[in-house]
């Protein structure tokens, strides 16, 4: 009967330990694969080996101060051992309950150990008793509202004084007041623990949402920019429309009425466009920006930046293909000297004293431009530190890029430098159009930006 019984207390531990081991190592819907998980993931695991380790201890301790200090029978000892240890376990997702079921045992511990004579034992709490609580407490102070660890408190409160009327006439021992004072401190201290975790949770979401939003601010602060910087392109050819419109009778003799009306017609529709120009870019303009009155820079200006960039300290050598400046449109050129001049002012802060390289070639219907600067002379912590930097000047490039229909490829290089390289075609989409109707096969590239 003995074999039979410690037979069966090994296949249901064994049941218990395989229920378990299914829990910790089946994913969740939104959990990642095990071998794939982050440090950070195992935290979440961490609590049910403390119950196990827990268990392991105080199941065996506590019996055997049952048995030998209040001369309890063995499965008397054991069920009530168990009954105050195992909601340990639950604890972890259910601690609210476990405290209920923790509670019960302890009561009903400490008045069947009133009715026996006492060989040295500490009553009505007893070590391991006052341990397994108090971790439980613990759990719950991790996962509860503050309303539910003051009401647990007071209900401890009242059991310890309820348990020690309940034993009279034998009268409780310091075990009283320590397990009072025991139990305040851990769900203080589990309160103080949660809060800080809470707080920090907080901080990286508000760190994320702050990171989010400054992407965002920037990606529209350039799309503004972009935007007033074609409203002087667009602003310059409109402009020349209204006056060839307006002066063509003028200029031009002999012409016909009905011509005449349709000029005047064609100089009062670009003068009304660029007045609508001007009414919308006044939404973009901020407060303090005032209107651009210089011309926009364009692939003619690159030396001059290359000079200024020289000055700062990074020597840039430029290469620019002979007749390229008249042949880029205004809009291309544009966004070619704005991808230059983000990428050397990246060399200027991330690499100063590292030699840079501007090239600017044609590609059959495209511009191709390419900035590369090799390593800074010298590497320091701080350097290696500022170099990652925020990606917020690659933000402006892509936006560039995508405003001409291009092609944009940014990266390290094997020796510590980097590279911006972009394509940015040089016809009009109606040209490709017609170009690609001609020859069905020929098919747009990617875009990698």
């Amino acid at each position: 009967m003995k074999n039979l019984t410690v037979a069966d207390l090994r296949r249901t531990a064994g049941r218990l330990l395989r229920s378990l081991w299914l829990h910790l190592t089946t994913p969740s819907a939104n959990h990642t694969p095990l071998l794939g998980e982050s440090p950070r993931a195992w935290l979440r695991r961490l609590p049910y080996f403390v119950a196990l380790a827990l268990l392991s201890s105080l199941i065996p301790t506590g019996i055997v101060v049952l048995v030998d200090s209040y001369a309890l029978v063995l499965p008397v000892a054991g069920a009530l051992t168990v009954a105050q240890t195992v909601p340990l376990l639950l604890a972890v997702t259910r601690p609210l309950p476990a405290w209920w079921i923790s509670a019960a045992t302890l009561v009903a511990t400490a008045s069947v150990t009133a009715r026996y004579d006492q060989h040295g034992g500490t009553w009505p709490w007893t070590a391991p008793m006052i341990l397994a609580y108090v971790f439980l407490l613990f759990a719950l102070a991790l996962r509860e509202s503050r309303a539910t660890l003051i009401a647990v408190w007071v209900a401890t409160v009242a059991l310890t004084a309820l348990t020690t009327t309940l034993g009279l006439p034998r009268s409780g021992d310091g075990t009283t007041m320590l397990m009072i004072a025991l139990s305040g401190a851990a769900l203080l201290l589990g309160w103080a623990v949660r809060d800080r975790a809470e707080a920090r949770r907080l901080l990286s979401e508000q760190e994320q949402i702050s990171e989010v939003e400054r992407e965002r601010r920037t990606l529209l602060e350039e799309r503004a920019r972009i935007a007033r910087e074609l409203h002087d392109v667009v602003a310059h050819h409109m402009s020349v429309i209204a006056v060839q419109a307006a002066s063509a009778p003028y200029r031009i003799p002999d012409v016909p009425a009905d011509a005449a009306e349709e000029f005047t017609a064609i100089a009062g529709t670009a003068r009304e466009s660029l007045t609508e120009m001007r009414r919308l870019l006044g939404v973009l303009r901020s407060e303090e920006s005032g209107g651009e009155t210089a011309p926009q820079p364009g692939i003619g200006q690159l030396a001059q930046l290359a000079e200024t960039v020289g000055r700062a300290g990074v020597p840039a050598e430029l290469a620019v293909d002979d007749g390229l400046v008249a042949a880029v449109p205004q809009a291309v050129g544009l966004s070619a000297y704005r991808i230059v001049q983000e990428a050397l002012a990246n060399v200027v802060r991330h690499a100063p004293g590292a030699q840079a390289w501007v090239s600017l070639s044609a590609d059959g219907p495209a511009l191709l431009v390419t900035v590369v600067n090799g390593p800074p002379p010298e590497r320091t912590e701080s350097l290696e530190a500022s170099a990652e930097g925020t990606g917020h000047g690659l933000v402006g490039m892509r936006e560039r890029v995508r405003l001409v229909d291009g092609r944009l490829d940014t990266g390290p290089l094997p020796d510590g430098g980097f590279k911006v390289a972009a394509v940015l075609p040089l016809d009009t989409p109606a040209d490709r159009d017609a170009r690609d109707a001609r020859d069905p096969l020929d098919t747009p590239r990617e875009t990698t930006a």
